[in-house]
C-alpha cells in the first residue's frame, strides 16, 4: 500500500471510496436543489451558462458541502469513537490527520471554483467556508447550539446555495425579490433542521449539545419546527400575490396544504415520525421553492 509520511509516522493515503463516504453525497442533495432554483429564478436562459451552471453544481454540493463534512467528521471524531465507530476517521480507515487535510482541500479548491465562478459567486463561498468551520471547529462550534447550528446549516443550505445559483447566471447580485424569499426559506428551514436533530436526542443531551429537542422538549421544538416552515411559507405566498406571480403562489399554497394536513401525524409522535415527516413534508417544502423561483424566473 502506498504510504505518506506524516508526523514521522507512516500512515496510509486514504482509499477513495472512505473519501466519499467521509464527504457524505447524501448530504449534497439539499444545496444542490437551492442552487437549481436559484439558477431558475434569475429567469437567465442556459445557451453558453452550462460550464457555469456545472461549476455551481459541483461548488454547491461535493466541494462546500462535502468539505464541511470533511471539516465535522475531524472535529467530532472523539464523539463518533463511540456513537459512530464505523465512520472512516474513527475507524482508521482515515488514519493521522489525513481528515483535517481533506477538509483543507476542500476549502482550497472551493474557493478556487467560487473564484472562478464570478466575485459575487467568490464572496457566497468564502461566507459558506467560513460557517462550515465554524459549525464544528472551537472556538465557535455553532453546532452545540439549537438556535445557531439549524441557522447556519439552513442559511448555507437553502440561501447561499439559491443565492450562488442566480449569481452564476446573472453575473451579478440577484434581484431584491431573490434576496428576500432566499432568506424567508433559510429562516423556514430552521425547522427542517430541528427536524434531523430528533433522531440524536439521547447522544445530544449526553454530550451536552443543546439542540431544541433538548432544550425545549421534543414536544415543543416539534411544535416550532411546523410553525417556523409554515410562517415562512405563508410570508413567500403573500409575497408572491403581491408581486403579481399567481400561479406561483397558488402552487406554493398548495403544497403548504399538504404540509399542514400531515403535521398532526408528526405532532402526535415528533420522535416517531419525524424521518416520515423528513420524507413528505420536506419533500413538499422543496418543492414549494422550485415553484417559487419558476414564478422569479417567470416560467409560469
Amino acid at each position: 500500500m502506498e504510504r505518506f509520511a506524516l508526523s514521522n509516522k507512516s500512515v496510509p493515503i486514504p482509499a477513495l471510496r472512505d473519501v466519499v463516504q467521509l464527504i457524505r453525497p447524501i448530504t449534497w442533495f439539499p444545496p444542490m436543489w437551492a442552487f437549481m432554483c436559484g439558477a431558475v429564478s434569475s429567469g437567465v436562459g442556459m445557451d453558453g451558462r452550462w460550464l457555469f451552471v456545472l461549476g455551481g453544481t459541483l461548488l454547491a454540493g461535493p466541494l462546500v458541502c462535502g468539505t464541511s463534512q470533511a471539516v465535522n467528521d475531524w472535529y467530532d471524531r472523539h464523539v463518533d469513537a463511540i456513537n459512530e465507530p464505523d465512520r472512516p476517521i474513527p475507524s482508521g480507515r482515515i488514519a493521522g490527520r489525513w481528515g483535517l487535510y481533506i477538509a483543507l482541500i476542500g476549502t482550497v479548491l472551493s474557493a478556487a471554483v467560487a473564484f472562478a465562478l464570478g466575485i459575487w459567486v467568490f464572496v457566497a463561498g468564502l461566507i459558506g467556508l467560513a460557517l462550515a468551520w465554524g459549525y464544528s471547529a472551537p472556538p465557535f462550534r455553532f453546532k452545540t447550539s439549537g438556535w445557531t447550528g439549524p441557522a447556519v446549516v439552513g442559511f448555507t443550505y437553502e440561501g447561499l446555495s439559491w443565492f450562488t445559483g442566480a449569481a452564476v447566471m446573472l453575473g451579478t447580485l440577484p434581484s431584491t425579490e431573490i434576496l428576500i424569499v432566499l432568506a424567508l426559506y433559510s429562516i423556514g428551514a430552521h425547522g427542517i433542521m430541528t427536524l434531523n436533530d430528533f433522531k440524536a436526542v439521547e447522544g445530544d443531551r449526553e454530550t451536552g449539545l443543546k439542540s431544541l429537542p433538548v432544550t425545549m422538549g421534543v414536544s415543543g421544538a416539534a411544535r416550532y419546527a411546523c410553525a417556523i416552515m409554515a410562517a415562512a411559507q405563508v410570508a413567500v405566498i403573500v409575497l408572491l400575490a403581491v408581486w403579481g406571480y399567481t400561479a406561483s403562489a397558488l402552487l406554493v399554497s398548495g403544497v403548504l396544504c399538504l404540509q399542514l394536513a400531515a403535521m398532526p401525524k408528526l405532532l402526535r409522535d415528533p420522535k416517531e415520525y419525524a424521518p416520515w415527516y423528513n420524507g413528505v413534508g420536506v419533500t413538499l417544502y422543496v418543492l414549494g421553492m422550485l415553484a417559487t423561483s419558476l414564478g422569479l424566473g417567470e416560467y409560469i
